[in-house]
């Protein structure tokens, strides 16, 4: 337990020092803490950045991926000297570089049932900044076991949301979704794009909300759910309650394990995985080629965007976005074989789901989508 700071942390910290609702005792309350913050991507960059900066003594990070050039955009804790590094080794030296008095640990794993406990439990705050369902729940779980906060984020194109899950005071992740969305139904980040100063907005407020959790100081957004949009520049608020039928906070809650929790959203929980509709359906970029050569009459089906089209096209593809795929499958054949393909691979994989559930059945999909197809076969196209 550290009881004072150094006369080098008092000049570091003066700024916070200088305001009577943090002085040297928040200071000192903020050097004791800890956080955990589940990936270091979009939302993790910036709160990494913030509470590292802010003097919180032990930060956490998991994630498990490398440094992508496509990240940069966003992820400002990473750069280009990093790129094809691990994650959190990046944002490790970045961290440090920024505050070498303060302890950074990693976990170069992916957040599961089988890991989350024994990582989250010596942290006094989680931080949620992950993109996909199975691991939301994963750490909301995690934290109601646990007792400790959780500070929810999301992000996609243009909104934000953020939140504080304290299943103590207040409802749970769970209370608000009770259920995930059907497989398919919310694109990620991956496939419908975020604008990059977006995460830095939603993320620095996810780490504001730490702070204060931290310092014992203003109102948390527990009970509250913060709607933000930077497109007309608002921030609505949603006042929320705790479920009692909750399956894990509430009185008859009947989950008291961390579960499958891939199985219970229907998705992967990390997004390499997601290029495949199965082996029954998938077509490698090699086999499509050949398949090609044989028959340049093959019906290829883009369910991409229109204004991804600008990016990449293959000659001779057929557009229909997904979320147009069942009004307009009349204009398919059925008795035709077809290969349906995406950016990565999971979109396509989504309209496989819906055309064979018509009937389709001579079809395929192109695994890892028209990315895979620029780097294994047409390089002229760009990866995006």
């Amino acid at each position: 337990m550290i009881e004072e700071l150094s006369h080098e942390q008092i000049l570091r910290y003066s700024r916070h020092l200088l305001m009577p609702e943090v002085g040297l005792q928040g200071q000192i309350k903020l050097k004791n803490s800890s956080a955990l913050i589940i990936g270091t991507g979009g939302l993790g960059a910036p709160t990494a950045l913030y509470l590292a900066a802010a003097g919180v003594g032990r930060i956490g990070l998991v994630d498990y991926d490398v440094v992508d050039e496509s990240n940069l955009q966003r992820q400002v804790i990473h750069g280009t000297s990093t790129i094809g590094k691990l994650k959190v080794e990046s944002a490790r030296n970045r961290l440090l570089d920024l505050n070498p008095d303060i302890q950074v640990d990693v976990y170069n794993e992916p957040f599961t049932s089988e890991n989350a406990l024994r990582i989250a439990k010596d942290y006094d705050v989680i931080l949620d900044g992950t993109d996909n369902f199975p691991t939301r729940y994963l750490a909301n779980d995690a934290a109601v076991f646990l007792g400790k906060p959780n500070v929810y984020a999301s992000i996609f194109r243009f909104e934000g949301q953020v939140s504080v899950f304290d299943a103590r005071t207040g409802p749970c992740y769970r209370c608000l979704f009770p259920e995930p969305p059907p497989p398919g139904l919310v694109p990620s980040c991956a496939e419908g794009g975020v604008l990059g100063i977006l995460p830095g907005t939603v993320g620095t407020l996810q780490s504001t909300e730490a702070l204060k959790i931290m310092l014992g100081i203003g109102e948390p957004l527990i009970g509250r759910l913060l709607l933000y949009n930077a497109l007309d520049m608002t921030f609505d608020f949603v006042k929320l309650k705790k479920n009692p039928k909750c399956r894990i906070c509430g009185p008859n809650a009947d989950v008291k394990e961390l579960i499958d929790y891939q199985e219970f959203c229907g998705v992967p929980g990390h997004h390499e995985d997601d290029t495949s509709a199965g082996a029954d359906w998938d077509i490698s970029p090699q086999e499509l080629k050949s398949r090609l050569e044989l028959d340049p009459n093959l019906i290829l089906l883009d369910v991409r965007e229109p204004h991804e089209l600008e990016i990449a096209a293959i000659a001779g593809a057929k557009n229909i976005p997904l979320g147009e795929v069942a009004q307009r499958m009349s204009e398919l054949d059925s008795a035709e074989e077809m290969v349906v393909f995406c950016k990565r691979g999971s979109r396509s994989a989504r309209a496989i789901e819906i055309l064979s559930s018509a009937g389709f059945k001579k079809m395929k999909n192109l695994k890892g989508g028209i990315n895979a197809w620029a780097e294994e076969v047409d390089q002229s196209l760009p990866l995006y």
